[in-house]
């Protein structure tokens, strides 16, 4: 099962990771995505920039599609970055999500990402996305 952790964080939170030592944080990072290297599950992951200023947002609700520039407003919370795992079970998920090194104010949001068995195989659409990924995956 794929699965994707998603960082989310306060504004609080966001405040108190910029008071930590950066060589400690780094650290932390650094052994967690090595634990889930040396245990085969990681298979993607970043970090995202944390300043909603230089971000923007494609709304699509009206009849063209509206862009603004960030912060949007009253930030509750920043989705920070993510990774994304290939685990045997949700109960694996929970744990990985579990050790994640992040403090208060700060969550983590597991999702199942989408499978070929997610939709139907004889659409022409699933079959060339089918045949793009394989040649992603040989460049």
């Amino acid at each position: 099962m794929k699965v994707m952790l998603i960082m989310r964080a306060t504004d609080e939170a966001v405040q108190a990771y910029k008071e930590l030592p950066f060589e400690e944080v780094i650290e932390k990072m650094g052994r967690f995505n090595e634990e889930m290297m040396k245990a085969g599950v990681l298979l993607a992951g970043d970090g995202l920039a944390d300043d909603p200023a230089n971000s923007f947002v494609v709304d699509f609700s009206g009849d063209e599609p509206l862009v603004t520039d960030g912060p949007y407003g009253e930030t509750k919370e920043l989705f920070n970055g993510f990774w994304i795992l290939q685990v045997a079970d949700r109960e694996e998920a929970v744990q990985w999500a579990k050790r994640v090194p992040l403090g208060p104010g700060s969550k983590i949001e597991v999702r199942r990402v989408t499978d070929e068995s997610d939709f139907p195989a004889d659409n022409e659409w699933i079959e060339k996305e089918a045949g793009w990924r394989e040649e992603q995956a040989a460049r």
